[in-house]
């Protein structure tokens, strides 16, 4: 297991335990969630934290995985299946994903690229189209 899988299960474990208030975010008001998604292969939950942008009740994500060419595991999964859950603080959350197009994405990128300047560097350093995703609510979990 890498280094990061390794701190992902920690961040989430701590996350979980302190009802967010421990790693619940990395600075300069940027918040953090944990993104319950299903293994499009094996079935199996897997949550990844996560820094998001709140839109209303919905939360924006940014499927960078740190500027790599290789988008992350959390964003194939929701392509196969964009039924997912997030937790922000101790609350749960029933959410179902779709990439930002069009006007949506016109609107919501400029404001995300200010939240978190690391969003607009990734896509500067890579050639894949990097998505907006957004997570809307589907009911309570």
């Amino acid at each position: 297991m890498s280094g990061w899988k390794y701190f992902a299960k920690f961040h989430t474990w701590v996350y979980r335990k302190s009802g967010g208030r421990i790693m619940g975010e990395v600075g300069l008001g940027r918040k953090i969630l944990l993104l319950s998604t299903r293994g499009r292969k094996s079935g199996v939950a897997r949550t990844s934290p996560l820094v998001y942008m709140a839109d209303g009740e919905r939360f924006v994500v940014y499927g960078s995985n740190g500027g790599q060419e290789v988008p992350p595991a959390w964003f194939l999964n929701l392509q196969s299946g964009p039924e997912a859950e997030v937790e922000v603080g101790a609350r749960r959350v029933r959410v179902r994903a779709h990439v930002a197009e069009g006007s949506e994405a016109e609107r919501l990128l400029p404001l995300a690229h200010a939240y978190n300047p690391h969003w607009a560097g990734y896509q500067q350093r890579c050639q894949r189209r990097i998505p907006l995703v957004v997570l809307s609510p589907v009911g309570s979990a």
